[in-house]
């Protein structure tokens, strides 16, 4: 099997590859203070050797337990927000058909999500688009009360329980928590759930090879072993035995700390297929909350071309340059499309008769990786053979080890989000949850 590929010569015009390269002893040492333990975050470094350490009796429990909703559930929901959810969408959009909802002949459930907003008519036009469905739920949260997913599991669950009934309900509802403590925890004991168990040292952005991801992903059909085996390879050829010039999720930490240093503060993640729009998300979702703390860290965003090049890719090619790209590139189409002849030729269009669509779409990204690059956007090139389980896992686990890597080269914790408690505190405050009275004094004295 080939492995996905990192090419970074389109950014050399903004930093060298001696600069790149010079930053090898820093990688080293950075990539040393991950596997032996001793930096900022290490009771959070469960993800590291994830992969290879699954057993076929865990994923043979995931299966059976996806066979059991595959076999009752038309539609299943997956509940849970950010890392709880992102990584699985992002697998089951780039495995699934196009247009999945509208097929007649499925073999799988429809996968639905819940708990990633708090959105009132989406919950509502989702209840109401369940009504009469035979469906399932997997409700995935360490505590049980995070807002988001808390709020839709208890809607969703009563709709369930009315629909076919508390015995009943129980056999279509999947609890992915804590081992010992929490509200989901003392629920799922107490109702009879099946259970998965959320490790306590993976953190949610890093826990999409657990049950998080894998039981979302195997309701789906997608084959989750073949995505392990993909992610056990990247473990591999990113291990801290392999050289740093062979190391690609080092080479990728590097170069884009090295293009931090020179300016660059936005790292754009472009594909140029439809169907990796939900792994751009759990990325920015990855850098974000590992990297922007302590007032540093590149700005993860992510655009989908050709079709964003018709609103962002005036800003990319001549705004403000703080900007570096990093574009995932897909070598080998499912599917086969031939651009028709046309007598009249009305639209100009007959040159490219004869010709895949994907052999249009890749000179569309090779013109416009040129473009950009002339137009002083440095670019990385991540190439995938084709879009597999094999190749996302590859993708995944390349992504979490730069990650790892390149956080602590920036100087912050990578495995930690304080910030990510702002929020909730102020509105809790503003929604007097008891425990919170000084708090909701002091918050509604500024309104």
């Amino acid at each position: 099997m080939k492995n996905i590929c990192l090419n970074i010569e389109k950014a050399l015009g903004t930093v060298s590859k001696e600069q790149v390269f010079a930053r090898e002893a820093e990688s080293n040492a950075c990539m040393a203070t991950l596997h032996n333990g001793t930096g900022a975050g290490n009771d959070f470094l469960g993800w590291l050797h994830l992969p290879s350490s699954i057993t076929d009796a865990e994923l043979a429990d995931i299966e059976q337990t996806a066979e059991t909703l595959r076999s009752k559930c038309e539609v299943v929901v997956a509940i849970g927000i950010g890392g709880s959810y992102l990584g699985a969408r992002a697998v089951i959009e780039a495995m699934s058909h196009s247009f999945d909802w509208l097929t007649t002949d499925r073999k799988n459930p429809v996968m639905f999500y819940a708990g990633h907003n708090i959105g009132e008519d989406y919950l509502y036009e989702l209840c109401e688009i369940l009504k009469g469905k035979q469906f399932g739920i997997i409700n995935i949260s360490k505590s049980g009360t995070t807002t988001e997913p808390a709020i839709a599991f208890r809607i969703l669950k009563k709709q369930l329980e009315e629909a076919v009934g508390k015995e009943e309900a129980k056999h279509r509802i999947v609890a992915i928590t804590d081992a010992r403590k929490g509200a989901l925890r003392t629920l799922a004991t107490q109702e009879g759930y099946k259970t998965f168990v959320i490790p306590d040292n993976v953190g949610g952005r890093f826990s999409v090879l657990t049950p998080v991801g894998l039981l979302p992903i195997a309701v789906a059909g997608v084959n989750i072993r073949e995505l392990v085996a993909g992610a056990v390879s990247m473990e591999k050829a990113t291990d801290e035995s392999v050289p740093f010039a062979e190391n690609p999720a080092a080479i990728y930490a590097a170069t884009r700390n090295e293009l931090y240093k020179a300016g660059k503060k936005i790292e754009i993640l472009c594909n140029f297929n439809p169907k990796l729009h939900y792994i751009a998300e759990w990325w920015k979702q990855l850098y974000g909350e590992s990297e922007g703390k302590e007032g540093k860290g590149i700005f993860p965003a992510a655009v989908d071309l050709t079709t964003d090049l018709h609103s962002m890719g005036q800003w990319i090619q001549e705004g403000e340059r703080t900007i570096f790209e990093t574009v995932i590139s897909v070598e080998a189409m499912e599917h086969s499309m031939i651009v028709p002849t046309d007598a009249e030729n009305l639209d100009g269009l007959n040159f490219l008769a004869g010709k895949h669509v994907d052999e249009v779409n890749k000179m569309a990204e090779l013109g416009t990786q040129l473009a950009h690059v002339d137009g002083g956007v440095p670019n990385l090139k991540i190439s995938l053979p084709a879009i597999t389980p094999y190749y996302i896992g590859q993708l995944f686990y390349f992504f979490e080890k730069a990650c790892g890597i390149s956080g602590y080269m920036l100087g912050v914790n990578p495995f930690n989000q304080p910030g990510v408690e702002a929020y909730k505190k102020n509105m809790f405050a503003l929604l007097n949850k008891p425990g919170y009275e000084k708090e909701s004094e002091a918050i509604k004295s500024r309104l």
